[in-house]
């Protein structure tokens, strides 16, 4: 058995370690596979990389390479992702005996740069969620799309997490909804009003019509998001919803289903909301990830005096 035979089974057992013990979604174990192939396929890997760090140093440094003509080499967020995807590979088989180096203490994770997240005011999540549709609109696309929106806003979801949402899921005299996070992780988070009003229009009209068109008995009450043949609304139709609205409203370049994210965390906080519940509502495992919105909101209040004050 070659090495690089050895290489492919090692990482397949890594997979599966994530897989079992520490129980990943599928989506990350893509992400991890794909760091992962893409480092086995790089030259020389195959030859030494149990033979200590060099090979990993090595496809790093390469990967860093960035601006040159067809190898621009990854972002600093992707690299650091690689380079852990990296760091817990080795690790994991340097503890079972697969290799004879600790080869994961020899490598650094490249620094994060701390980036801010792009974030709407409240006037522009206003006109975003009106240029998506209204209460009344004869077209159910639009209706489901202007439920998707305030919902997203509403209760800060990642559009996975929004899209996986079943009927049940939601309960409207409760005013919550229950999401099933990163790492399957539960969480119940509020719904305002004004969202319990467009999503109720949403389920009690265009909704079940489509919901028949699956012509089977839906488990949990069946997704709460239709497309127009009755099945789940897909990732990319819920992109195009945002994208489309944003277009209406005048917000073109700036909006993605995360910003409303961010933007719900960012007006809750300058709301006054405690930075622990913000952590709770958006489903953090760490409170350093919600840290971020008060750089953020310190941002924005400097704006707002160095328009206000007469002597700023």
């Amino acid at each position: 058995m070659g090495v690089g035979t050895n290489l492919d089974r090692a990482i397949e057992d890594y997979l599966t370690f994530l897989r079992v013990e520490r129980g990943l979604a599928p989506a990350t174990l893509r992400a991890y596979r794909a760091d992962l192939d893409d480092f086995a396929a790089a030259r020389g890997t195959n030859r030494d990389w149990a033979a200590g760090p060099d090979a990993a140093i090595r496809y790093l440094a390469a990967r860093t390479k960035r601006g040159r003509p067809r190898d621009p080499g990854l972002a600093p967020t992707s690299l650091r992702r690689r380079a852990a995807a990296i760091r817990g590979f080795y690790k994991f088989a340097f503890g079972d005996g697969l290799i004879p180096v600790d080869v994961a203490a020899h490598l650094d994770l490249p620094r994060m740069p701390r980036l801010l997240p792009e974030t709407l005011t409240v006037e522009e999540v206003e006109r975003l969620l009106e240029a998506a549709g209204a209460e009344d609109d004869p077209d159910p696309g639009r209706l489901r799309d202007r439920a998707l929106l305030e919902l997203l806003y509403a209760a800060g979801l990642r559009i996975s997490e929004a899209i996986g949402l079943d009927r049940e899921d939601l309960s409207l005299d409760g005013a919550f909804v229950r999401v099933i996070g990163k790492g399957d992780k539960e969480r119940l988070v509020p719904v305002g009003d004004v969202a319990l009003a467009i999503l109720a229009t949403w389920i009690g009209g265009p909704r079940a019509p489509l919901l028949d068109l699956g012509h089977v008995a839906p488990a949990r009450g069946g997704p709460l998001f239709l497309g127009d043949r009755g099945r789940r609304l897909a990732r990319q139709q819920a992109w195009l919803a945002v994208r489309r609205a944003a277009a209406t409203a005048g917000l073109t370049d700036r909006v993605s289903p995360h910003t409303l994210r961010h933007s719900f965390a960012t007006h809750l906080l300058e709301g006054g909301a405690d930075l622990r519940i913000v952590q709770e509502l958006l489903g953090h495992a760490s409170i350093s990830t919600t840290q971020l919105y008060t750089h953020l909101t310190g941002e924005r209040i400097r704006e707002v005096y160095a328009r206000a004050h007469p002597r700023a």
